[in-house]
């Protein structure tokens, strides 16, 4: 090797250990820059050459500078970051819900129920108090406000959970659109070849969009050599070929909650998953909290039917001048059976009984409902007004909006007994509740306006407290409408199954936490970095580039003594 050719090699030498540390001063400088990956000079020997039967070296030579990542990891890591994600949003969820309903306090559900149930049993032992009768009506109303307010706290959450859903869908959209651009700018820079180099900078912005992408949806990722990245969640894509795909979503009504659904925006596909931030809040407005609300009809429509079914066969202290269905039907013609009704009349019959008050006599009237469904002659509403208003003393009517109303004469009062069919439960006459399910339940109008008519009794008198013993223990009797099991029971497993369901809910959560920042901590092992050992790198090429350099001052003296022969 000549002296130009030595002095050729060290100059390439000081140019590589330049740019070495270059490189770890970069690294040095973006130690606690967030999702920074740690870069690296690969070095490689040049190619030789053959002078006078020698084979020479020419050096050392650059083969680019390049990420020092694990992308096998990286996928490990998206999936983590998306089952830790939806984990956490359904454990906050579960957490809102228990807020809701608590079950610590003095003021739950149960603890209503069994108040409504206590003041029935004050009626039970002195009917005759008109006081114990208030009670009753303020204790039922106090239940159907708890219920309602359950309802509305478990509603308002799922409209909350729908305004961070949108949240998400304008992120995800933001973060392809940033992924889309960061690829159009890395294949650009990247395409010259470069020896291999890759846009670090760029390439550490994207992958920390690619990293919270996978917060929020669950992704598969494939980088081509150019550079670029595509991107899929589930069988649809974000990002492809440099094409992307937004989320979009559209309005709907569920469960009397405005929400939205999420599509993909070209495909019109729903976005199925349950996995993520948005997964999982989709999951728990419709799945968790959708499902308790589901839920929470049941049982409210259960103490509506449980209840009123009881109290529509008794009698008040007083019977009725005029009471007004509080349930509508909008075919009048139809079989009662088949019109809509929230409780389902069934064949049977009811008796109607007319109070004269002059005389203290009563004239009771068997009216029959016809469901057998044979001879197309089921009782329809029409049917029914016309065999009310064939009744001595009584005048029915239908309204507008297909309430039935009842009128009893000048003098006289009308009272109802042995109601087999349901018949005046389902149309809300004589009834206690009003209201088909948790988002309308209250006390009957007409009885809070007049606690004489509440049905203690069966008509014996104001002594009479049968049908108030029937009701204080509908709470604790099966229910068809609840799988024979009573309403008591049902709401005790409905609350313990919450918070079975939260406690492992938050334990999953905290195990795909574990999980994910153990994960971090391997990433961080293989890409971050480490101030001590980028201090060691950055004084060995300090060495490397002293000994090159007198390598150049060496051959310039050698130069000198030459030039002076």
């Amino acid at each position: 090797m000549g002296l130009n050719a030595t002095l050729m090699t060290a100059g390439r030498s000081l140019e590589l250990f330049t740019a070495g540390i270059q490189v770890a001063g970069q690294n040095v400088a973006n130690a606690n820059t967030p999702g920074y990956v740690r870069e690296e000079l690969g070095l490689g020997t040049n190619t030789p050459y053959e002078a006078g039967g020698l084979i020479l070296g020419t050096g050392a030579r650059d083969n680019g500078i390049r990420q020092q990542l694990d992308y096998h990891l990286e996928q490990q890591l998206h999936a983590a970051n998306t089952d830790a994600g939806s984990a956490d949003i359904r454990s906050e969820v579960y957490g809102r819900l228990e807020l809701i309903l608590g079950e610590l306090g003095s003021g739950d559900l149960s603890s209503q129920l069994n108040a409504f149930s206590a003041s029935i049993n004050e009626v039970v032992n002195q009917p005759e108090l008109i006081s114990n009768r208030q009670i009753v009506l303020q204790e039922g109303a106090q239940l159907a406000t708890s219920i309602l307010d359950i309802r509305a706290n478990v509603d308002r959450t799922r409209t909350a959970l729908t305004s961070d859903i949108k949240g998400f869908v304008d992120e995800v959209n933001g973060l392809v659109d940033s992924i889309a651009k960061l690829n159009t700018q890395i294949v650009r820079l990247e395409s010259a070849g470069l020896n291999g180099s890759q846009a670090g900078g760029l390439r550490s912005e994207r992958l920390t969009a690619l990293n919270r992408l996978s917060e929020l949806v669950p992704i598969r990722t494939n980088e081509h050599s150019t550079g670029s990245i595509d991107v899929h969640s589930g069988s649809d894509f974000l990002v492809l070929n440099g094409n992307s795909q937004h989320l979009e979503t559209t309005t709907k009504s569920d469960r009397g909650v405005i929400t939205s659904e999420v599509n993909f925006a070209k495909s019109k596909s729903p976005l199925t998953s349950t996995s993520g931030e948005l997964g999982g809040a989709i999951d728990a407005r419709d799945n968790i909290l959708g499902g308790f609300a589901d839920d929470l009809d049941k049982y409210a429509q259960a103490v509506i039917q449980e209840v009123n079914l009881i109290h529509a066969s008794g009698e008040g202290l007083k019977g009725y001048e005029s009471v007004t269905a509080t349930n509508t039907i909008d075919d009048t013609s139809a079989s009662l059976n088949t019109a809509g009704l929230g409780l389902t009349p069934k064949h049977g019959s009811f008796e109607i009984k007319i109070y004269d008050r002059a005389t203290e006599a009563t004239v009771t009237t068997r009216i029959n409902i016809d469901l057998d469904g044979l001879n197309g002659n089921d009782t329809s509403l029409d049917d029914l007004q016309a065999a009310l208003d064939a009744v001595g003393n009584l005048s029915a009517s239908i309204d507008n909006v297909g309430r039935l109303t009842l009128e009893a004469d000048a003098g006289f009062e009308v009272k109802f007994s042995n109601d087999s069919s349901g018949t005046l439960a389902a149309l809300g006459i004589n009834t206690f509740f009003q209201g088909k399910d948790s988002n309308d339940i209250a006390v009957n109008e007409t009885l809070k306006n007049n606690p004489h008519l509440f049905a203690a009794g069966l008509g014996n008198g104001p002594g009479d407290n049968l049908n108030a013993q029937s009701l204080a223990t509908f709470f604790t009797n099966p229910s068809s409408r609840l799988g024979n099991v009573s309403l008591d029971d049902f709401y005790s497993s409905l609350t313990s199954q919450i918070a079975s369901s939260s406690a492992a809910e938050s334990a999953l959560a905290e195990g795909f936490n574990s999980y994910h920042n153990s994960l971090g901590g391997l990433r961080l092992q293989n890409s971050g970095v480490s101030l001590d050992e980028e201090a060691i790198n950055i004084m060995e090429l300090q060495q490397s580039y002293a000994a090159a350099a007198r390598i150049i001052s060496t051959v310039d003296e050698l130069f000198n003594v030459l030039l002076s022969i």
